[in-house]
């Protein structure tokens, strides 16, 4: 059992509560990743989980039993870092089986979980070779193995991929999510980068300010946000914010008139309490939910700045006044600098926010 517990857990440096409160349930086997922009406390809680850092109060468990006093040693984890961390003078081998090394363990055994690691890493070629031959990902694998030859309960990863190119963060995260379906145990893993998190996760925390926003399946945040930071943070170019005004509520439908394109109006169905005549609200729209004009239940007119041309979509960065907007065309050629372009928001794929960022349903 490798289950993870944190019952109201918090940290402080002295007056500064960086960690609030957390609850956290993270399932036997399960994926689960911490985002959220910097400072916002992910690193300091997996540091916390790790016994890295003591925690102010509150419960840690890892397979049912407390740890808050238990040494980071003895707790059944094992964690990979954003720097490798490898010892440049010894070779790969002697790398990934230092832990064993130090604990007493027999140089049989050692052998054979060094030998067991490298075969599922696919470094079995490189084992006789020291860091400086080897490339990041490949240190990175290194760094991997290290701690899969010691079976911990639980596998911590913080930000491993920042080091590396894009195309080899691409394939380190397709190893990543191999190597979970191959060990079979849990993982969480801290990352700012949003991709990673939709790609690699069971479940993910959303965290900002020592606070956790969310927690979710990836697609459940994607397209049920519970508030307007969650929605800006999860996807991939971001959730357009188009200001608007609430102008009158008729038989649970809102009408908005949007302020920064010309008094057009959208009209959307709500199941819960209307807000009142002349609320602030916010309309949020995914690049790739704007549609050919008329197609929708309210069109607007923007300028294009820019137009990003990537084969099989392209994305237009446009602006009204002085809001902008990112707007998917599929993989259309059309949308360069000052063209006027038409599009329709539909009601339904519109998510509305009130003035301090609650969503509104």
């Amino acid at each position: 059992m490798s289950s993870v517990k944190l019952r109201a857990v918090s940290k402080s440096f002295g007056s500064l509560e960086v960690i609030k409160g957390v609850d956290l349930d993270i399932r036997s086997k399960e994926f689960v990743v911490f985002v959220g922009p910097s400072g916002c406390g992910k690193s300091t809680l997996l540091r916390m989980i790790a016994g890295l850092e003591p925690i102010t109060s509150g419960d840690l468990e890892i397979g049912g039993e407390r740890m808050n006093e238990v040494d980071p040693s003895k707790r059944g984890i094992a964690m990979v870092f954003q720097t490798y961390a490898l010892y440049p003078h010894m070779t790969v081998r002697d790398n990934m089986g230092f832990a064993l090394r130090f604990a007493g363990t027999p140089k049989d055994e050692i052998a054979r979980q060094v030998s067991h690691a490298a075969r599922i890493l696919e470094l079995e070629p490189l084992l006789d070779r020291y860091p400086k031959q080897l490339s990041g990902g490949q240190r990175q694998r290194v760094a991997i193995g290290r701690a899969i030859v010691r079976h911990p309960q639980v596998f911590l990863f913080d930000e491993p991929l920042s080091n590396l190119d894009a195309e080899l963060r691409v394939q380190m995260r397709v190893e990543l999510a191999r190597l979970h379906k191959e060990l079979g145990v849990t993982m969480i893993y801290v990352t700012h980068d949003q991709t990673e998190a939709m790609t690699l996760a069971d479940r993910i925390v959303v965290l900002n300010r020592g606070n956790v926003q969310q927690i979710g399946a990836p697609l459940d945040l994607y397209d049920d946000p519970v508030n307007r930071f969650v929605a800006g943070f999860v996807g991939s170019p971001k959730m357009n914010f188009i200001s608007a005004t609430m102008v009158e509520a008729d038989h649970g439908v809102a009408v908005l008139e949007l302020r920064n394109h010309g008094g057009a109006r959208l009209r959307k169905p709500l199941t819960g309490s209307l807000p009142s005549a002349g609320s602030d609200i916010t309309i949020g729209v995914r690049p790739e939910h704007f549609f050919e004009a008329g197609q929708g239940d309210c069109d607007i007119t923007v300028k294009a700045d820019v137009a990003e041309h990537l084969g099989s979509v392209s994305y237009v960065y446009a602006r009204s006044g002085s809001e902008e907007l990112i707007i998917e065309r599929g993989d259309s050629r059309h949308g360069g600098h000052g063209d006027l372009l038409t599009v329709s928001i539909k009601a339904e794929r519109a998510l509305l926010f009130d003035a301090g960022g609650a969503r509104i349903h």
